[in-house]
């Protein structure tokens, strides 16, 4: 039988970086029973992949992986076809089974990126989901009630913005606090949006007379854009499975006010207030590439940035290739956001690209480019840069 480790000294390992907990007393008692925790993680398939911030989860849940507890992973596969509404303005776009059974398979593999396989059970929740009877779902719906439903804060919002809450979007809360029960969770992890979700599955588990589930929220992750949420769908997430090089690109790219949360919640680590930004951002960068893909693999892409950027050597370098599109005009401003948005996935708006591109930031070949209605003859490899850190290689269309 396994020897689990003081109560005491889980909980400091445990509760580190967790922005609340419901309760600590009640985990350090569950702890105090020195068996295997369930712990539980839900995650939507909604796309094919796993990006940072979905990670900030999956290492607390591998912390409890390592001091012997069950990682309980439950992909989605019924909730994603209706898409967690939480912190949404408008419905989510409905997905079929068929893309949600596609991107759960990549989502699995890359979740053992970090996960302990050995320590992790896999459940599809369609596996119950999909065998309910109506007369089932309806005495799960009263269970709960309409005025707690809509104490959550975006269905609120909706409401008061006068957008549409679609009926089936209420039942997203009731579908993720059943799953809580058909897994016997004693712990559920999640975002701090998630609140609402997991209280949902403690009251389902009173019901049917279970030990309550102990709530961990985790902070939220921002994206590259330093202010929003990490989302694909925002174009602000860096994916665990992306090439090296654009992987620390993104990272070099965040703003330095976003730099304290990325080390707390990626390397739980305390950021030093003396050290330079841009050595910090390398220093994040590297440990991240090695992490998900080889100390070699984040050697070449620290060496490629700086001959990149800190040398200024791009026309050697190694660099994001870029087309345009036979119709997309070729002045400054057009072929900046296309680039920004083909090859980084980022959006900035026409006013941002114009404050560049004025302020000296775009270069073509060397020559920074002032006009943002200036038209750029363009060659074969030209290196068009972008910022102070991205740069992208033009190939033309081939006639």
């Amino acid at each position: 039988m396994r020897e689990f480790p003081n109560p005491e000294d889980q909980m400091e390992v445990l509760c580190r970086g967790c922005e609340k907990i419901l309760t600590p007393e009640e985990l350090r008692q569950k702890l105090a029973e020195r068996r295997p925790l369930r712990v539980k993680l839900g995650v939507d398939p909604t796309s094919p992949d796993i990006h940072l911030g979905h990670t900030v989860a999956l290492a607390k849940m591998r912390q409890f992986q390592d001091l012997g507890h069950t990682g309980v992973l439950i992909l989605g596969s019924f909730t994603a076809m209706i898409g967690d509404p939480t912190g949404r303005s408008v419905t989510r776009p409905q997905l079929t089974k068929e893309e949600v059974l596609a991107n759960a398979a990549t989502y699995q593999e890359q979740a053992f990126k970090v996960l302990d396989f050995e320590r992790t059970e896999v459940v599809f929740n369609g596996d119950w989901f999909f065998k309910m009877s109506y007369e089932e779902v309806l005495r799960l719906n009263s269970l709960v009630t309409m005025q707690q439903m809509l104490q959550r804060e975006d269905f609120r919002e909706r409401i008061e913005r006068g957008h549409p809450i679609r009926a089936h979007e209420i039942q997203y809360p009731i579908m993720q606090g059943w799953d809580s029960v058909m897994v016997r969770a004693d712990v559920e992890l999640g975002g701090t949006d998630q609140l609402f979700n997991v209280l949902v599955g403690r009251d389902f588990q009173a019901h049917q007379g279970q030990p309550l589930q102990v709530a961990m929220l985790m902070p939220i992750l921002v994206g590259t854009d330093g202010t929003q949420k990490m989302s694909k769908s925002l174009g602000n997430a860096i994916g665990v499975t992306e090439e090296p090089e654009q992987m620390f690109g993104k990272i070099m790219s965040i703003p330095d006010s976003a730099l304290r949360q990325y080390y707390e919640l990626l390397l739980g680590e305390t950021l030093d207030p003396n050290a330079h930004p841009m050595e910090q951002k390398k220093n994040l960068a590297y440990r991240i590439v090695a992490r998900f893909h080889s100390h070699a693999a984040a050697k070449a892409a620290l060496d490629n940035f700086v001959t990149r950027f800190s040398k200024r050597d791009l026309a050697t370098a190694e660099l994001p290739k870029f087309t345009p599109p036979p119709n997309l005009s070729t002045t400054a401003l057009s072929l900046t956001a296309a680039a920004y948005e083909s090859c980084f996935g980022l959006t900035p708006s026409r006013s941002e690209i114009r404050r560049l591109i004025q302020g000296g930031s775009v270069q073509w070949n060397g020559k920074k480019l002032t006009n943002p209605n200036a038209t750029i003859s363009i060659t074969d490899g030209g290196v068009l840069k972008l910022d102070k850190i991205r740069a992208v290689r033009i190939i033309p269309q081939k006639s």
